[in-house]
């Protein structure tokens, strides 16, 4: 029951150096080349993806498209949804990591990057596109912690994944660091006050194989 996590190629923000969170932006060219080189070697170990989960930004959709591409699979069913989006950054979304450590000092930025409970500084009012005109505003955060994060995504890894891993589909979560990092910590049963040693690189395939019990029996990175 192949489990394959993989954060989403280098994002004009990764190459920026600002925070990021919901806010929508594209991928690099070097982000391109590495969802491909991704997908290449998924199908070079002999993988064949049978459907996808990915966040409703398109950094994550762009890179699963490549991914799947690559797999020739484009057509296996395709899932988004806002519980993988990458941990809501508050009012530092958009500000310079370097700048907001000169500003802050390096400990408080560490705290709000990798910290499990650190909740930054929250926006007054969110500006969000149509995407989430369904969404029950009560979900929608102004800022959250690692934690905050993660009780959001575990429904999806509950309900939505794990069935599809027990009847034996090969699965692919196409997330973002900390989307991906508050799941990693919940399957491996990480503690929380180790949750900052855990390392979500670009475009990194984290490939899990479960027995039916849902425990990790194998775990490869490539």
């Amino acid at each position: 029951m192949p489990l394959i996590l993989i954060r989403h190629g280098e994002s004009e923000a990764n190459f920026a150096n600002y925070w990021t969170g919901w806010l929508d932006v594209n991928l690099t060219e070097k982000g391109r080349e590495q969802a491909m080189l991704a997908g290449k070697k998924i199908s070079e170990a002999g993988y064949q993806i049978d459907l996808a989960f990915e966040s409703v930004l398109k950094r994550s959709i762009l890179t699963a498209e490549l991914i799947l591409e690559q797999n020739n699979a484009s057509a296996v069913p395709e899932f988004k949804t806002w519980r993988l989006n990458e941990r809501h950054y508050g009012d530092l979304v958009g500000k310079n990591k370097a700048k907001m450590t000169a500003e802050y000092g390096a400990e408080q930025v560490e705290k709000w990057r990798r910290g499990y409970d650190e909740v930054p500084p929250q926006v007054k009012i969110n500006h969000f596109d149509r995407r989430y005109n369904n969404l029950d505003p009560r979900l929608i955060p102004k800022g959250e912690s690692l934690h905050q994060t993660e009780q959001r995504v575990i429904p999806l890894w509950q309900d939505e994944i794990v069935p599809e891993l027990k009847a034996g589909k090969t699965v692919l979560v196409v997330g973002h660091g900390n989307s991906l990092r508050s799941l990693i910590r919940y399957i491996e049963e990480v503690p929380p006050l180790e949750v900052n040693q855990i390392d979500i690189p670009n475009a990194t395939a984290m490939i899990y194989d479960f027995d039916q019990q849902m425990k990790i029996t194998h775990k490869k990175i490539m």
